[in-house]
């Protein structure tokens, strides 16, 4: 189902995203080798517990952490664990809050002490198409609009964007209408209208854009073993100026 939400409620979507960005912000303090993925997710927990909060993916289908953690050539839904992160990794951190009765979800993926120029340029590609499909996100263009602004970024770079996996709506619900997949064509696919407030979340792979599932029921990775960026916010589309309602500004306060 497709919700369309009030101002009152995006409001509400809005402040939980401001203690789920300042819960990134202590994550990221936290992200340089030799710290464990479990530790950060505990810093995560403790955050959004001590601001009345919920962590939104604990207990969600089963997932038994707060943080979805990717390590490398993992793409999505990694487990936290005594994994110990290293000089070079990437690690792409996806969280969500529920606050007041309303979820907010973003992710960000971070380099990890020193990596290579070339790593550095695709999380900042990555980072900029998620920019360019807000740009997109207004009343009256549609769902492929957001898609192909994503994928026409990347491609341009000969990364590839997972298809198997899309953003979502989002409200009292984790997921709700309407799918955002990050390929597309203009002009095709729901029509966005005032109200709707989805996840768009580009999920794009350094090499090929084939993944698979591992053992585990949960991680997704990519098939080649080559890196995975994964960029998210939260907006609401309110005429021709989407409105994020999750924010970088933390992480990157401490980043800077």
């Amino acid at each position: 189902m497709v919700y369309y939400k009030s101002d009152e409620q995006i409001e509400l979507i809005r402040i939980s995203g401001d203690v789920l960005g300042r819960a990134h912000a202590e994550v990221a303090k936290a992200v340089k080798p030799g710290v464990t993925t479990a530790k950060l997710d505990k810093i995560a927990f403790d955050y959004i517990t001590d601001h009345k909060g919920l962590p939104s993916f604990k207990g969600y289908m089963g997932f038994p952490a707060t943080l979805c953690i990717s390590v490398n050539e993992q793409v999505v839904h990694g487990f936290p664990s005594n994994y110990v992160l290293k000089d070079g990794d990437i690690i792409s951190v996806d969280c969500g809050v529920k606050l007041n009765g309303f979820h907010s979800d973003s992710a960000y993926t971070h380099s990890v002490g020193e990596t290579t120029e070339e790593v550095k340029l695709f999380l900042s590609r990555t980072k900029e198409s998620l920019y360019k499909a807000i740009a997109v996100a207004q009343a009256g263009n549609r769902i492929g609009d957001i898609g192909f602004a994503v994928q026409s970024h990347v491609e341009a770079f000969d990364y590839s964007v997972v298809r198997e996996l899309v953003g979502h709506g989002i409200g009292k619900d984790l997921h709700e209408g309407p799918e955002v997949p990050n390929y597309g064509k203009r002009g095709k696919g729901l029509k966005l209208q005032d109200g709707l407030v989805i996840a768009i979340e580009p999920m794009v792979n350094m090499g090929k854009r084939n993944v698979l599932q591992e053992k585990d029921g949960w991680t997704i990775r990519t098939v080649d073993r080559k890196y995975s960026a994964h960029f998210e916010h939260t907006v609401a589309i309110k005429g021709a100026e989407p409105l994020v309602l999750t924010t970088f500004k933390y992480i990157e306060e401490v980043l800077n």
